[in-house]
């Protein structure tokens, strides 16, 4: 009766009542480069910035390596903490990071994510850029944030002399995590720290105020420094070298560089009241701040911060349309990879009829996004040598921030969709791809402001309204589809202009006329009809408010020719 089981009896016993037999589970989504297998972007640097492709492909592998990408889960999981004093009873207001976070600033700054715009010479340097942030925000999107301010602060640092050292600083390509003094510094992070509770997207509110208190010798330039009071709704990154920041002086709301720590090694008066739970962008830390009695340095003239602002926000709304096109770009590279590798039915899932639409459409949709983001790149390359290309930069640019950021949910979703329950789970980065998706759409402006920019560009100077439909003209006659796109959409600008009602369809039409322009310069028949099919058309066999909704004259052959141009990687 005690008499041992054989090993044949164990191992059958085993075999019985094993649960744990996996099968048909995806692969990951790794081992690939997102710059070599993007024929979008392959193709954009080779007729732009031949001299970037290196870059690109360096950045290209990262965004594609397995332990890159747990750097990135783990910056999700361990989220930053407030340290407003040390263990002696100090203020000290800093905020700690997982290394992850570390590591992953580390590897941004390496390859010039923040900065290559400004440290080369050659031509198509925004272009460039551009890509190395589109790369970046498939990597991990909360770094993504202090990349794209110190991106636009060389802007505000460039025309104020006091602020040389820190133009000079902010292309540095060595990230380092201290609170020494600029000139200490191999390189510097940037935030900014404009909203406050009770204005929101409309500056003119500033509450905070600024006193002169003197002017002094900063670094070989001359600063006029003041004393800031105040209260900041939504400070991004609080751990930054130095903000930009908006504070009234006599009423006039003046723009002005706040750093963190003094010429003197003393840490400025900046208090960080709490991080904020946000429902994304989790490994970013964001904040309410309290100003009492803190330093800044003025830039520009008193009582035109806004204006001053402004030759920021071009290129933060670049950068929000360039971004959420790489988010857009992950989430697709994420829904193929899974439908590719996962069986069901008999078959792969990407092979099902259904799911080749679903696949199609998004690359359409990501194609276009991407397109049209890098010609608002290539505008603002060449807004210093050509009047056409500035002009059409003032409306592309809120346009294409608006659509993109507002397409992005729409995106992650399906690929969601696509993943069915092991997407929803934070394992897989598309749980994390989901939740950062609506952001961009409400940073720098929500989709209405973006609009509202769109409108008054074109009322302020009639001239926009001419470079945009000089931008599509040789265009004309190629297609009956994009003619009658073009035609429509110049009825509707030009008659509604003044409506601020149409604000929004006037913005769409202008989109959608711009990504079309794009397709037929650089994509394929295929993805060149499909999105006249479909998003220049009101007929029967309309697409749809969602994906999978190809139909008329886009046949499956063709949607499986898109699926398979859209493919990163093996």
């Amino acid at each position: 009766m005690n008499k041992p089981l054989s090993v044949g009896v164990l191992e059958s016993q085993v075999d019985r009542y094993s649960t744990h037999q996996v099968l048909n589970q995806a692969q990951p989504a790794s081992g690939f480069n997102a710059f070599s297998g993007d024929v979008v972007l392959r193709e954009a640097i080779a007729r732009d910035a031949p001299w970037a492709a290196e870059r690109c492909a360096a950045l290209g592998a990262v965004a594609g390596d397995e332990d890159v990408q747990e750097l990135a889960r783990l910056a999700n999981r361990h989220l930053p903490e407030l340290k407003t004093h040390d263990r002696f009873g100090n203020r000290i207001d800093w905020v700690d990071f997982h290394p992850s976070w570390h590591a992953l600033m580390s590897l941004a700054w390496k390859h010039e994510v923040p900065n290559l715009a400004w440290r080369t010479n050659e031509p198509g340097g925004h272009l460039a850029r551009a890509v190395l942030s589109y790369l970046w925000n498939q990597v991990e999107h909360g770094t993504g944030c202090p990349t794209g301010m110190a991106y636009a602060s060389y802007a505000g640092f460039e025309a104020e002399p006091a602020l040389a050292i820190w133009a000079e600083k902010s292309k540095g390509t060595t990230y380092e995590f201290s609170r020494r003094e600029v000139a200490n510094k191999p390189a510097v992070v940037i935030g900014y720290a404009m909203t406050e509770k009770q204005g929101g997207s409309d500056l003119r509110q500033t509450q905070t105020t600024a006193r002169f208190s003197h002017s002094s010798d900063y670094h070989g330039a001359t600063a006029h420094w003041y004393e800031l009071t105040g209260h900041k709704w939504f400070c991004s990154v609080p751990q930054s070298d130095g903000f930009f920041t908006l504070a009234k002086v006599d009423g006039g709301v003046t723009c002005f560089f706040l750093p963190r720590t003094m010429p003197d090694g003393s840490y400025n008066r900046f208090f960080i009241q709490r991080l904020k739970d946000k429902a994304g962008n989790k490994s970013n830390a964001s904040s309410e701040i309290e100003m009492a009695g803190t330093m800044a340095i003025r830039v520009g003239e008193e009582g035109r911060g806004i204006r001053e602002i402004l030759s920021h926000s071009h290129l933060t709304r670049l950068d929000f349309a360039v971004g959420s096109a790489g988010l857009m770009r992950q989430a697709l590279t994420l829904a193929m990879r899974h439908t590719m590798t996962r069986n069901a039915f008999g078959t792969a899932i990407a092979e099902r009829p259904m799911m080749v639409n679903v696949l199609a459409d998004m690359a359409v949709e990501v194609e276009a996004a991407t397109l049209m983001a890098l010609r608002v790149a290539k505008a603002t390359d060449l807004m210093g040598s050509s009047e056409h290309d500035k002009l059409l930069a003032r409306v592309a640019t809120p346009a294409a921030k608006y659509f993109n950021c507002s397409r992005a949910p729409a995106i992650a979703n399906e690929a969601l969709q696509c993943h069915g329950g092991n997407g929803f789970v934070e394992e897989n980065p598309m749980a994390r791809v989901y939740r950062e998706a609506p952001l961009n759409s409400v940073w720098e402006g929500t989709a209405n402001m973006m609009c509202m920019d769109v409108r008054r560009a074109m009322m302020r100077d009639p001239r926009t309204l001419d470079a945009l439909f000089d931008e599509v003209k040789p265009l004309v006659g190629q297609d009956s589809r994009f003619d009658a796109l073009a035609q429509g959409a110049e009825r509707l600008v030009r008659s509604r202009v003044a409506d601020e009602f149409m604000a929004r369809p006037m913005t769409e039409s202008v989109v959608r006329l711009l990504q079309a322009a794009e397709l037929i310069r650089y994509s394929t028949t295929d993805v060149v009809d499909a999105f006249l099919a479909t998003r220049a058309h009101s007929g029967a066999g309309a697409w749809s408010a969602h994906f999978g909704t190809l139909a008329g004259s886009v046949t499956e052959s063709a949607a499986r020719r898109i699926v398979r141009r859209a493919v990163v990687g093996a």
